[in-house]
């Protein structure tokens, strides 16, 4: 069986930050990778409807780059999935490294890959 995508997930604990700071970090990896952005977007969550946090995401041409926070918990999930000859872990890595930099207290709890698109 081959993929024609992979998809890449990771879960922290101990995370404090604000959206927009986030999709910058999301966004430069994006530009520093061989993956194109179509367009990019995120949501500041006030607890009002939804808990309090943000929703952040880059839509690429070989798929997406995303990150959303429980602010409360202190939680924070970013995923990225790619198709065709895109790496997903050269974005993750550095999304990881520029996170770990700045917040010393955050924790990564798992990573997990997925082959995607499989093919028999």
């Amino acid at each position: 069986m081959k993929a024609k995508g992979r998809h890449i997930t990771l879960d922290y604990a101990g995370f404090s930050g604000n959206g927009g700071w986030v999709l910058s970090i999301l966004r430069n990896a994006v530009s520093n990778s061989e993956a194109r952005e179509v367009h990019s977007h995120v949501s500041e969550f006030d607890g009002s409807e939804s808990p309090l946090g943000f929703a952040a995401v880059v839509l690429i041409d070989e798929s997406h780059v995303s990150a959303h926070c429980y602010a409360d918990d202190e939680i924070l999930a970013v995923d990225c999935f790619t198709c065709g000859e895109i790496n997903p872990a050269s974005i993750i890595d550095q999304i990881h490294s520029q996170l770990s930099k700045h917040i010393p207290t955050l924790h990564l709890v798992q990573r997990q890959e997925w082959d995607r698109f499989i093919i028999e």
